[in-house]
């Protein structure tokens, strides 16, 4: 069966440096590029927000980065602005090998909503195509990996499965934001969704 690596949203934003900083993200940047030659098709997501973004808590007057707020979609962390359109932040790490990209998938241009799937928006309905992308090319069988783990990487996984993909997180190729024990939450949620964890 033909396999795709997922590589989520390996931007600089979300490397040491960047305003969403994650621990160690730029260390996994070699061995996704690594993982690369090893599949049939390679998918990069792309972060992608407009600087009035609902998710920003610089939007949100009187919030704090990290503390949550209620959408009409559900309950929604307030975050640092990043990877905002036609910024540095937003552009994939440089060392990243863009080469083997079959596609890049962009999510989170909605401002009334975030999206943290390669799959859906945050409302669990709004799709992004990824998925029929891959069913008309026969890639059933999906590999995750990039930033971060108990997030962007998590919610496709589990939406993966879902969709009744054949779903696996590289975990050596991905770093979590650990925000309150949501690196072990993720891990929970992903067994639960039917997601292979290696």
């Amino acid at each position: 069966m033909p396999r795709a690596l997922i590589v989520i949203d390996m931007q600089a934003d979300f490397c040491p440096g960047g305003a969403l900083a994650v621990a160690g993200g730029d260390q996994i940047v070699g061995p996704v590029n690594a993982l690369m030659a090893g599949f049939d098709a390679v998918i990069l997501t792309q972060d992608w927000h407009p600087a009035d973004h609902a998710s920003f808590a610089a939007n949100h007057p009187g919030t704090e980065p990290f503390s949550l707020t209620d959408m009409p979609y559900g309950p929604q962390v307030l975050w640092p602005a990043h990877c905002v359109i036609g910024t540095p932040g937003a552009d994939f790490h440089p060392g990243l090998d863009l080469s083997r990209a079959d596609l890049v998938i962009r999510k989170g241009f909605r401002p009334r909503i975030d999206s943290y799937s390669a799959f859906f928006e945050n409302d669990h309905a709004t799709p992004t195509g990824l998925a029929g992308y891959l069913r008309e090319r026969g890639l059933l069988d999906l590999s995750f990996v990039g930033l971060a783990h108990d997030f962007c990487v998590a919610w496709s996984a589990i939406d993966a499965a879902r969709l009744g993909f054949s779903a696996t997180v590289i975990e050596g190729a991905t770093r979590a934001i650990d925000l309150d024990g949501s690196r072990d939450r993720a891990r929970a949620a992903m067994r639960a969704a039917g997601v292979t964890l290696e």
